[in-house]
C-alpha cells in the first residue's frame, strides 16, 4: 500500500495547474515530433536540455516525460501514412499500416495504434508503479562491485542490441566512454585527455555531445539525402475510428503485445525493438486471417504498437531504480538527472520521492491527453508530413546552435558541437549507433567511481569481483554475451 498513498502523493504534485501545463506541452510536443519524420524523442529531449535548466526539476520530468510517450504515439502516423519509420521500433507498424493505409483503412490503422498505445501505456505505467519501489529496495543491497558488473552488461547488450554489427556497437560504445573520461579525474587531480585545453578541464558538456551527435548528425545526413521529390503521403479524411470487427481483433493483440513490451524494457539492454518483432511473429501465428499479413492486417498493427509502449513504460524501471538506461531517450533522461544534480538509483525514491511519483503520476495523465489528442486531432497530425525537410532541419540546426552556445556563452562549445555533428554524421553513414556512444558518456563516469569504490572496500585487492555471486553471475552474462553470438553466427556460416 505503501506505492499506492505515494502514488496519491504524486497526483497532487502532478494535478497542479502548472505541472499540467507541462503535461499538455510534452504530450503536444511529443506527438508533433514523433510525427515528424527523422525527429525522435530522444533529439527533442536533448534540444531542450539546455532551454529546461532553470525550470524546477519536477516540471522539467513532468514535460520530458509527456515528450517521451507522445513520441511513442505520434511515431505510428509516420508509418501508417508515410510508410517512413521515425524510429526502428515502428519498422512492423509500417509494415502492416501503411497496407491499411492504401485500402482505405488508415482510420483504422491510427485508431487501432493509439487506443493500443493507451492501453499499454496505461498497464505499463501500474507495473512501473509497483515494481519500481520493490526493485528500488533490493537494489539499496547490490554492493558496487555488482553495479559495476551490471553496468558492464548494459554496456555490452545495448552495444549488440543496436545497430546490425556487435562489432560497430562496441567501437561506439568506446568512442563514448572516451569522451565520458576527458577532464580532471576526480580522486588523482591529474588532467585526461585535455590536449592542452584548459575549457576540457571540467570535462564535455554532455548536452553538447548529444546535440551534436543527434541533431548536427541528423541534419548533415538527412541534407545529403535529400530528394527533390515529395514523398507520397496517403490522405486521412476523418477522425481515426475502429469498427466492432476492428475492436474485437484488436484487444487480445493488445494485452499481449502488453505482456511482451513491458519486461522487455525493464530488463537492461531491453528496448522496443525485439518486442515490436516477437509480437508481430505471435500475432501471425495467432490470427484467424494469417492471409492477411503483409497486405494490412490489423492485428499486425495493434499488437507492435502496443508492445513499443509498453516497452517504453519498462525502460523507466531501471532508469529509476538502477540508474541505467536502456534507450537512447532514456540516456538522455539520465543526463538531465545530472544536470539537476540528481542520480538515479535506490536512494532517489527516498531523497526526491515528490519529484518521482509527481514524474509516474503525470505518466496516467498524460495517457489520457495522448489519447484525446491522437483520436479527433489525427488529421491535424497527418498535415505535418507536408512540411518540407529543408525548413524543419534548418530550425533544428538554428535551434541547436543557440541551445549549446547559451550552455556556457561559448564559442568553443560551437566547435566541439560542429566536430560532433561531422562525427555523428560520420556514425550515421558507415551505419555506426548513435545510443552507445551516449550511454559511454554518462555510464562510463559511473562504471569508474563503482570500480574505484569496490577496490577501495577490497583494500585493492581484485578478488573482490569474483567473491559476491551476484558479481560473479552478472559477469559470467557478460561473458557469455560476448561470446555466443559470434559462435552461433560462425555454425551458422558454416552450415551454409
Amino acid at each position: 500500500m505503501d506505492a499506492v498513498t505515494s502514488l496519491l502523493a504524486g497526483f497532487e504534485t502532478a494535478l497542479t495547474p502548472l505541472n499540467l501545463l507541462w503535461a499538455l506541452i510534452g504530450v503536444t510536443l511529443g506527438t508533433l515530433v514523433g510525427v515528424l519524420p527523422g525527429i525522435g524523442p530522444a533529439l527533442t529531449v536533448a534540444l531542450l536540455l539546455p532551454v529546461t535548466a532553470k525550470l524546477p526539476p519536477v516540471s522539467a520530468f513532468i514535460m520530458f516525460a509527456g515528450i517521451y510517450y507522445g513520441g511513442m504515439f505520434g511515431g505510428s502516423t509516420t508509418s501508417i501514412l508515410l510508410n517512413t519509420p521515425g524510429e526502428s521500433s515502428s519498422i512492423i507498424t509500417a509494415l502492416e499500416g501503411n497496407k491499411m493505409a492504401r485500402k482505405g483503412r488508415a482510420a483504422a490503422a491510427l485508431a487501432t495504434a493509439a487506443i493500443g498505445s493507451f492501453v499499454a501505456g496505461t498497464i505499463g505505467t501500474v507495473l512501473l508503479t509497483f515494481a519500481a519501489p520493490a526493485i528500488a529496495d533490493v537494489a539499496v543491497m547490490i554492493p558496487p562491485s555488482a553495479k559495476f558488473a551490471l553496468i558492464m552488461l548494459a554496456f555490452v547488450t545495448i552495444s549488440a542490441t543496436f545497430g546490425a554489427s556487435p562489432l560497430r556497437g562496441l567501437i561506439s560504445l568506446f568512442f563514448g566512454l572516451t569522451i565520458g573520461l576527458v577532464g580532471t579525474d576526480l580522486q588523482s587531480g591529474q588532467a585526461r585527455f585535455t590536449l592542452g585545453r584548459p575549457e576540457l578541464l571540467d570535462g564535455i558538456e554532455f548536452v553538447t555531445v548529444v546535440i551534436g551527435l543527434f541533431a548536427i548528425g541528423e541534419t548533415l545526413f538527412v541534407a545529403s539525402r535529400l530528394r527533390k521529390d515529395k514523398a507520397s503521403v496517403i490522405k486521412l479524411d476523418g477522425n481515426a475510428s475502429m469498427t466492432r470487427d476492428d475492436w474485437r481483433r484488436s484487444w487480445k493483440p493488445w494485452l499481449r503485445g502488453t505482456a511482451l513490451g513491458f519486461p522487455f524494457g525493464a530488463i537492461p539492454a531491453g528496448g522496443a525493438e525485439i518486442p515490436t518483432f516477437l509480437s508481430y511473429t505471435l500475432e501471425r501465428r495467432l490470427s484467424k486471417h494469417p492471409e492477411e499479413f503483409g497486405k494490412g492486417a490489423i492485428e499486425g498493427v495493434a499488437g507492435p504498437e502496443a508492445a513499443n509502449n509498453a516497452s517504453a513504460a519498462g525502460v523507466l524501471v531501471p532508469l529509476l531504480t538502477l540508474g541505467l538506461p536502456t534507450s537512447a531517450t532514456a540516456a538522455i533522461l539520465l543526463a538531465a538527472f545530472q544536470q539537476y544534480g540528481l542520480q538515479p538509483g535506490p536512494l532517489l525514491f527516498v531523497t526526491n520521492g515528490d519529484l518521482v511519483w509527481g514524474l509516474i503520476a503525470s505518466l496516467y495523465i498524460g495517457n489520457v491527453m495522448l489519447l484525446a489528442l491522437n483520436l479527433p486531432l489525427a488529421p491535424i497530425w497527418a498535415k505535418l508530413l507536408l512540411i518540407p525537410r529543408p525548413f524543419l532541419y534548418a530550425g533544428i540546426l538554428v535551434f541547436s546552435t543557440v541551445g549549446v552556445y547559451s550552455l556556457n556563452n561559448s564559442v568553443f562549445d560551437l566547435v566541439l558541437l560542429a566536430i560532433f555533428g561531422v562525427i555523428g554524421y560520420g556514425m550515421r553513414r558507415f551505419d555506426f549507433p548513435v545510443t552507445p556512444a551516449i550511454i559511454g558518456v554518462i555510464l562510463g563516469p559511473v562504471a569508474e567511481s563503482q570500480f574505484r569504490t569496490a577496490l577501495q572496500q577490497s583494500n585493492g585487492n581484485p578478488a573482490i569481483f569474483v567473491q559476491n555471486p551476484l558479481t560473479v553471475f552478472i559477469l559470467l552474462t557478460v561473458l557469455a554475451a560476448l561470446i555466443v553470438p559470434p559462435v552461433l553466427k560462425a555454425r551458422a556460416a558454416r552450415r551454409v
